[in-house]
C-alpha cells in the first residue's frame, strides 16, 4: 500500500532493479494499492480513526493470501493530522491490527530532528528497526544501513553499506568475518619463472595476500599483469579491477612486453573492472567488487592501485575497507595481489594505506640510480610460511615479459644498468687473461714435455747402443775364459800321458 506513488509509477520505477511487478500481479504474488491522502482528502471532525484502511488493506491481504505487508510512507498517512493523542493512538492500533493478521510489515518513515522517525513514537512500538543513511563525504555519496533494535534476536550493531543497483539490494557486512580462513599449502606460479626460484622455487600460496609496492614507473602493474596471465593459462579465473587505467589502455601497454591480455578476456578467462575512486564511496567499491567476485567466481583477484582510494586523510577508513576485502578473499581462498605507489622520498618500506601486516608475501620495487641511470631492482620484503631470497635483483621490462637479471655486487652496492655492464665487461678482460694464461702454461708445459720426451728418447737410443757393446764384450770375455779354463784341461791330461790325447778338443779349437 502506497500513499506517494501510484501502482503505474512504482511498476515502472522498481524495474531498474530487476522486479517485474507486473508478472507478479498477474501469477497473485503481490497486490498493490495506492492511497492518495491530500490536504483535501482530511477533515477532522469528530472521533478519529483508521477503520478504512482496515478495511481495505484486510481485503487486499485476503485477496491473494498475502504474508507480507508494506506501507510506504506512514507520513503521508498521519502528517496532516494535528492531534498527537489521536495520530500516537491510531499508530499502536495500526501495529497492533497488522500483528493480529499475522503478517510480516515493514513500514517506511522520514526521519525526525531528534528521534529516528517523525513522530518519535514508531521506533518504540516496533520490533525491529532500521535505519537508512545516505551521506556525502569528500564529495563521495554511499549508502548505509543499521539495525538499531531487534527484538528477540542478536544482530550486527554497526553500520553496513548497502549498494541498490540493476539486480535489486546488495548489503555488505562491515564487521571483519573472523580469522577461520583454512590455510592452503597449494603453491601457484606468479608468472615469472626466476621470481619463483626467488620464492622457495613455487610461487605464492593459494589464498594468500600478495602486495607489490613502489615507486612511479617500476612495473607494479606489469608484475601483476604476469600474475593474471599465468592464472589464465591454468585455465583458471582472474578479475581485474584497475582504478587508473582503462582495460583497453592496461592490454596495449601489456603487448609492449609481450603479455596478450586481450585473447584471455575473449575466452572469458580474465575480467577487467575499471571505475575511477571518486565514482562512489570505499563502501560502495566493496560492495562493487564482492559483487562483481560472487558472479565471475575467480581463483585470482588484482587490485590496481590501492592508494588510489586515499583521499583527503581516509587511511583508517580505507584499510578497514581492505581488512574486510582481504578476510573476504581468504574465506574463499581466493590468491589477492594488490599494487601500491610509494611516494618518492618517503620510506620505501612502508605502504601508504598500512596495510603490510595484512599482507602475505611483499614485493619490493625500487628505482636504482647509479652512474646518471635509472634501472629496476626488487627484493622481497617477506613471505609467510616459505623460505625466500633476501637478494635485490635487478629486472629489465623486455618484449618478451619481465626478465630478472644475475645479482651483480660492487664495493658500492648492487650494480645495474651501464654499471653491471662495465662490471661484466671488467670480469670478462680478467677472465680473458687468465685463460691466456692458462693456455700459455698449458703450452709450456707441453713444450717441457716434448723435451724432456726427446732427451729420454736419445738417451734410450744411446743406452742401447751401449747395452749392444756391452753384451758383445761380455760375449768376448766369456767365450775367452772358457778357452782357458778347456786348454788348463788338456794340459793337464798331456802331462799324464793318455794313451788317446784329447784331439777332438784340439781340433774344435
Amino acid at each position: 500500500m502506497a500513499f506517494e506513488e501510484n501502482a503505474k509509477d512504482l511498476t515502472k520505477n522498481v524495474a531498474s532493479l530487476g522486479f517485474d511487478l507486473k508478472d507478479l500481479i498477474t501469477r497473485k504474488k503481490i497486490a498493490l494499492d495506492f492511497v492518495y491522502v491530500g490536504d483535501s482528502e482530511i477533515e477532522t471532525s469528530g472521533e478519529f480513526n483508521l477503520e478504512g484502511l482496515f478495511i481495505r488493506l484486510g481485503y487486499a491481504i485476503d485477496s491473494i493470501g498475502a504474508k507480507r505487508v508494506v506501507l510506504d510512507t506512514i507520513e503521508a498517512l498521519f502528517s496532516k493530522l494535528p492531534n498527537q493523542r489521536t495520530l500516537r493512538a491510531e499508530l499502536h492500533r495500526l501495529f497492533r491490527w497488522l500483528k493480529e493478521k499475522g503478517v510480516t510489515a515493514i513500514i517506511t518513515g522520514e526521519r525526525g530532528e531528534a528521534t529516528l522517525t517523525r513522530q518519535g513514537l514508531e521506533e518504540y512500538i516496533s520490533d525491529c528497526v532500521i535505519v537508512l543513511d545516505h551521506r556525502v563525504s569528500d564529495q563521495v555519496s554511499s549508502r548505509r544501513l543499521r539495525v538499531v533494535k531487534y527484538r528477540g534476536s542478536t544482530h550486527g550493531t554497526n553500520e553496513y553499506p548497502f549498494l541498490i543497483d540493476e539486480d535489486g539490494i546488495s548489503v555488505l557486512p562491515v564487521t571483519s568475518l573472523g580469522l577461520q580462513q583454512a590455510a592452503s599449502t597449494q603453491r601457484i606460479p606468479t608468472g615469472v619463472a626466476r621470481l619463483d626460484a626467488m620464492l622457495g622455487g613455487a610461487g605464492y600460496y593459494r589464498g594468500s595476500s600478495v602486495l607489490i609496492s613502489g615507486t612511479a614507473g617500476t612495473g607494479k602493474t606489469s608484475l601483476a599483469a604476469h600474475f593474471a596471465e599465468a592464472a589464465c593459462r591454468r585455465g583458471e579465473r582472474a578479475i581485474f579491477f584497475a582504478f587508473e587505467e582503462s582495460p583497453n589502455q592496461i592490454m596495449r601497454n601489456m603487448r609492449s612486453i609481450g603479455l596478450d591480455l586481450q585473447a584471455w578476456v575473449q575466452k572469458g578467462l580474465l575480467q577487467f573492472q575499471a571505475t575511477r575512486p571518486t565514482f562512489a564511496g570505499l563502501e560502495m567499491h566493496l560492495t562493487t567488487m564482492h559483487k562483481a567476485i560472487n558472479a565471475f567466481k575467480p581463483q585470482v583477484v588484482i587490485v590496481d592501485p590501492l592508494n588510489s582510494f586515499v583521499i583527503g586523510g581516509n587511511e583508517t577508513e580505507v584499510k578497514s575497507m581492505l581488512m574486510r576485502l582481504v578476510d573476504f578473499l581468504k574465506m574463499k581462498q581466493i590468491t589477492d595481489l594488490f599494487t601500491s605507489l610509494t611516494t618518492s622520498g618517503e620510506p620505501l618500506e612502508q605502504s601508504e594505506v598500512a596495510i603490510s601486516s595484512l599482507i602475505d608475501t611483499w614485493l619490493l620495487l625500487r628505482a636504482i640510480e647509479i652512474g646518471g641511470e635509472r634501472n629496476r631492482g626488487l627484493y622481497i620484503l617477506k613471505s609467510r610460511g616459505m623460505a625466500h631470497s633476501n637478494q635485490i635483483r635487478e629486472f629489465l621490462l623486455t618484449n618478451h615479459g619481465v626478465e630478472l637479471r644475475d645479482v651483480y655486487v660492487g664495493a658500492s652496492g648492487v650494480l645495474t644498468g651501464s654499471a653491471r655492464l662495465t662490471q661484466e665487461a671488467q670480469e670478462k678482460a680478467v677472465l680473458m687473461i687468465r685463460d691466456q694464461e692458462v693456455d700459455l702454461r698449458r703450452i709450456e708445459l707441453e713444450r717441457k714435455r716434448t723435451t724432456l720426451e726427446a732427451k729420454i728418447a736419445v738417451m734410450r737410443a744411446e743406452f742401447a747402443v751401449e747395452e749392444i757393446a756391452s753384451v758383445k764384450i761380455i760375449g768376448q770375455e766369456k767365450a775367452e775364459k772358457a778357452q782357458l779354463v778347456q786348454e788348463r784341461v788338456d794340459m793337464g791330461l798331456s802331462r799324464k800321458a793318455d794313451a788317446k790325447p784329447n784331439h777332438h778338443r784340439r781340433n774344435s779349437k
